[in-house]
């Protein structure tokens, strides 16, 4: 299978560099999957599992939450808010912030932008847990 250029960086630094057969990630308006020879394209990311297949044919299975998706010139830069591969994942860590989140979103005493930001935390642990759980 061809291959193409990926990057992936955060706010944290760069965490992959190196060619690619395959790259899936969550959009705000849907799973979108790239391979060589993608039309150029910009997508806002949402909240989920990213999927990175290197040349090698190695998948590797990561979190992938926020940001954007460049695909310029046979070239793709994944710009996420936070990425961090499943076997990475700390999944007590991510339980306990899973737990933390229902029980704010259980207390009647949120504002309104309080609700939102602990929904938000709760489908960003949730997404932590899925990965790092379902990672073959």
């Amino acid at each position: 299978m061809s291959s193409y250029p990926l990057k992936i960086v955060t706010p944290d630094g760069l965490i992959f560099d190196g060619l690619c057969s395959e790259l899936i990630v969550r959009t705000t308006s849907g799973d979108m999957g790239i391979l060589t020879g993608h039309t150029d394209c910009v997508a806002p990311l949402g909240m989920g599992r990213a999927v990175v297949v290197d040349e090698n044919g190695t998948r590797r299975n990561a979190a992938c939450i926020g940001g954007m998706l460049l695909v310029l010139n046979g070239q793709v830069r994944l710009v996420p808010t936070t990425f961090e591969w499943a076997d990475e994942i700390d999944v007590e860590r991510a339980r306990r912030a899973l737990d933390k989140a229902k029980q704010s979103i259980d207390s009647q005493k949120l504002s309104s932008l309080e609700l939102r930001m602990a929904e938000a935390h709760l489908r960003r642990a949730l997404v932590r847990v899925s990965v790092a759980q379902n990672n073959p």
